[in-house]
This record gives C-alpha cells, structure tokens and sequence, in this order.
C-alpha cells in the first residue's frame, strides 16, 4: 500500500512539473524535484528513492544527519533546505550535496571554512528574504550584490543560484508575485555578475505552490507532503 501510494504520488507531482513547466515554454528535464523528508522516517524515504526520486531535502540539521546515516549507501543526494546554525555546518558539510539555505555572509564564510578544512568544494544558494517577512531568513533583495564580490572569494564554497520561500499571504497571486521577484533579481543580478559565480539555479515553490514557482521559472522545487500524501 505504501510503496503504491508514494509511487503514485510521486508520477502526479512529476506530471504536475511537466504541465506547468511546458505552460512556462519548458521542459520537465529542467526542473529538479527536490522530496522534502522532514515529517517521515527512512521507511518512508527508502520507498520514495526506490520509486526514483533520490534528491532529498531535510531542513533540521540534526535528522539530516540520522537519515543519511540510516540510507547510506543509496544514491540519494542531500540538500539542506532549512536554517543552518553555524556550529552545525562542520558536520553538515560532509553530507550534502547542496547546501540551498545560505542566509547571511557570516554562514557562507563558515560554510567555507568546513569545506577547506574538509578538503570538499560545496555549493550553495544564496536564501533571499523576498517577502521581506521578519520572521523568515535570508538575505535582504539589496544585500545579495555587494555580498556576491565576497562569495567570489571564498575558495570551496560554489554559489548556484538563489532561494526562496514564498510570503505567508495565502493565494497563489502572492506567491506568484515572491517567485517573480526572485528570478528578475537573478536575471538582473547575472548582467553584471562576478566571474566564479553562477546564477542558474531558482529554488522556490513547495507543496502548495510549485505549479506556481514552475511557471515563475523555479529550476528546483522542494515537494513533501505531496509527495507523501496519504500515508502521513
């Protein structure tokens, strides 16, 4: 029942993609389906990566360690999604793939340090407060330029792109509005952007608003419960 389920689940959140991706002049190959682990246990994750979805996120520190530890040797690659604290990142370093939360300068300068000190080269998104929410993490939309010049500089952090997380404004007009805001800063920010860092990924869009973020030209999208939708 479950493995079926998630099975399913899974085809119509990839059917979902395609649709809205074709909507925006796209294809499904340029989106990354990125399933969010945090409500399940590695049951749930086994029978997700075994259905063919094996980029996974985790937003607590702590049960991303547990969950890589409990599904290593699997092809699944780890993405960071949620805040990172800076005493937590040395042991974080060593198992993602993609850390897609970097909030502030002081993070990406720790960031940097593990992975020098590790001898590992990681990427990174820039997280954008667009909504400009007090409550939400990230870089102010005007903080991200004058920050990229010092990114540039760190020897084995690999800025990708920028993320974000839409407004607490309920609709999908708002959050239409927060992904556009996103990618018009990366558009403008890639005509005049340093020589060691690349803009191309958008990360934006969840469970309730990835069609959107899709539409909007998110490049990843991190989808849980959707994924898992009748076995939580």
């Amino acid at each position: 029942m479950m493995t079926s389920r998630i099975a399913e689940n899974l085809a119509d959140v990839r059917r979902r993609i395609a649709d809205a991706a074709a909507r925006s002049g796209r294809t499904a190959a340029e989106v990354t389906l990125v399933g969010v682990t945090k409500y399940v246990s590695a049951d749930e994750i086994r029978v997700l990566a075994d259905a063919g979805c094996t980029e996974l996120g985790e937003s607590r520190p702590q049960q991303l360690w547990d969950k890589a530890a409990a599904l290593a040797g699997r092809p699944i690659r780890w993405h960071m999604i949620g805040h990172l604290q800076r005493n937590k990142v040395r042991r974080t370093v060593p198992v993602v793939e993609m850390i897609q939360s970097a909030d502030s300068p002081r993070l990406v300068r720790a960031i940097d340090t593990a992975a020098v000190e590790l001898a590992r080269r990681v990427a990174i998104l820039i997280e954008v407060n667009v909504s400009g929410e007090e409550a939400k993490h990230g870089f102010a939309p005007e903080r991200v330029e004058p920050f990229l010049e010092e990114a540039a500089g760190c020897e084995n952090v690999a800025v990708r792109g920028l993320m974000c997380m839409a407004g607490l404004d309920p609709g999908a007009d708002a959050a239409r509005r927060d992904f556009a805001a996103l990618r018009q800063l990366r558009d403008r920010l890639q005509r005049n952007c340093p020589e060691d860092i690349a803009l191309s990924e958008l990360s934006m869009g969840m469970s309730g608003d990835y069609e959107v973020a899709v539409e909007e030209g998110a490049t990843i999208v991190r989808v849980g419960s959707a994924l898992f939708r009748g076995i939580m």
